[in-house]
């Protein structure tokens, strides 16, 4: 029951400073297999202020979505994502689970400053009050997605075409002998982490800019493209 979810797994249940509760965080959790890491990642991340969108891969088993959506019903703040994808190692899916998850996000109620993304087996190295913090100190309406102009040695990943395929049941991402077009809107590609805190604002744009529409269209059939989509957009002039 939610009542024994809440008490025996001692999930905070009021902001634990003023600063905190007028400070709200999205996040963003991809899952896919181990059910007790998620709960213990999110309880460690949890605060009754922010929201938290989880994307269960299509992939996983029925008991383990059963066992998600059993512990997120409890929770007013936490929900599924309204659209999930079979997610492939590298592959676009992974970029889109996120994608569709902010989709949810923007439409929320929840007035959040930031989102941040995790997957099922991260875990916080500090609280919620130190990100807060951390955030206001140094990053203050600026985006944390660092990268650098692509590589040499990674530009492959964006200058062949990829496919999906399956092998013994297993989905991965192998290179198709078809060269890319250049870049949309003259875009420099950018190389970092699939990993950020996102403003609001900056989702937004994501979402409804046509550079970033033209651009994410054109990393479908790239090499993990989550780790040049976002540094890209974000080193957009102004």
């Amino acid at each position: 029951s939610c009542s024994t979810v809440l008490k025996t797994l001692h999930f905070i249940t009021r902001p634990l400073s003023e600063e905190e509760g007028n400070f709200s965080l999205a996040y963003i959790i991809t899952i896919h297999k181990e059910l007790e890491m998620f709960v213990r990642l999110l309880r460690a991340i949890y605060m009754p202020q922010n929201i938290y969108c989880i994307h269960i891969d299509e992939k996983s088993p029925r008991d383990y979505k059963t066992a998600v959506q059993n512990i997120v019903n409890c929770f007013e703040n936490i929900f599924i994502s309204s659209k999930r994808e079979h997610v492939v190692y590298a592959g676009f899916s992974r970029l889109q689970a996120d994608i569709n998850c902010m989709r949810d996000l923007v439409n929320s109620r929840v007035q959040w400053n930031y989102v941040i993304n995790l997957c099922g087996q991260d875990y916080p190295l500090k609280t919620n009050k130190e990100i807060i913090e951390y955030i206001k100190s140094k990053w203050n309406g600026k985006n944390i997605t660092p990268g650098i102009v692509q590589p040499l040695h990674v530009k492959h990943r964006t200058e062949v075409s990829y496919r999906e395929y399956v092998h013994s049941g297993v989905p991965y991402v192998y290179p198709a002998k078809v060269r890319k077009a250049q870049p949309p809107h003259n875009l420099t590609i950018y190389f970092g982490s699939a990993y950020y805190i996102l403003t609001k604002d900056f989702v937004e744009f994501t979402l409804s800019d046509a550079r970033a529409k033209a651009l994410l269209e054109w990393s479908r059939d790239t090499y993990s493209p989550d780790e040049h989509f976002w540094v890209t957009l974000n080193r957009l002039p102004g």
